[in-house]
């Protein structure tokens, strides 16, 4: 009797599998030959960015091109870093991305001291302050200014938005095919995501340091402080693309 009742458990349990595999088989089925819509969802936004990297040379000089009074690079770096934090920029933001050294003629004929310049990024989003900053750093000590770069502080935020909206419009053109046939969209099948946000539309080319124009310069004493910071900055379009398919109903 007990063998019976194990036989009767074992092909209970037999039926039992091929009924879950029978099933399995059948939704494959279903969902390879369901009726479904292909579409594509499009977003757009234009933003402005808000931080701005700006690469700024300082170099060591001769006061009235007197040899005994020299402008050394620790006080001009003193002033840039702390006109810097005055402005908001944090103390991380401001980095040295290299140092070199350059002949200076001095006064005396044929006499060549080799005099120190160091090139800072700083992570700027107060661009009001920028001409402040500026203003509290010796200008003959500053060699060459430009912007090296763009960003935005809610670019993660921004793209998300872009996202969701995309989504949403593949939605909005499936559901407007689905009623030209006069069907209704049910759940999503799949979705792609094919974005590919163009941040670096914003990023200007660096300007070029040689060495030969840091050392005409100095022997000129001549800067290019007299030149303004182009700070304008221009808005980008920014497009996301969302592939999706939808059940039809």
């Amino acid at each position: 009797m007990k063998y019976k009742t194990m036989n009767m458990k074992k092909f209970a349990g037999l039926i039992l599998a091929v009924c879950i595999a029978t099933y399995a088989a059948a939704q494959t089925n279903n969902n390879e030959f369901s009726r479904k819509v292909s579409t594509r969802g499009y977003a757009e936004k234009e933003v402005t960015p808000d931080i701005v990297y700006l690469s700024i040379s300082l170099k060591e000089y001769f006061a009235d091109g007197n040899n005994k009074k020299k402008v050394d690079i620790e006080t001009l770096e003193k002033q840039l870093y702390d006109a810097a934090l005055s402005i908001g920029v944090k103390k991380e933001d401001f980095t040295i991305q290299n140092i070199y050294s350059y002949n200076a003629e001095t006064k005396k004929k044929g006499n060549t001291e080799l005099l120190q310049a160091k090139q800072y990024r700083l992570k700027i989003s107060n661009l009001n302050g920028l001409n402040s900053m500026m203003d509290k750093v010796d200008p003959k000590g500053v060699q060459s200014t430009s912007i090296s770069g763009y960003d935005h502080s809610q670019k993660r935020q921004i793209e998300k938005e872009l996202k969701v909206a995309a989504v949403q419009d593949a939605r909005a053109n499936a559901e407007i095919i689905a009623s030209a046939t006069g069907d209704k969209i049910g759940k999503a099948l799949a979705i792609n995501d094919n974005s590919s946000f163009g941040w670096n539309d914003i990023m200007p080319t660096p300007r070029a340091y040689s060495m030969a124009k840091v050392q005409m310069e100095a022997a000129d004493g001549v800067g290019n402080m007299d030149q303004e910071l182009d700070i304008s900055v221009r808005p980008i379009k920014l497009t996301c693309n969302i592939d999706g398919v939808f059940e039809l109903l």
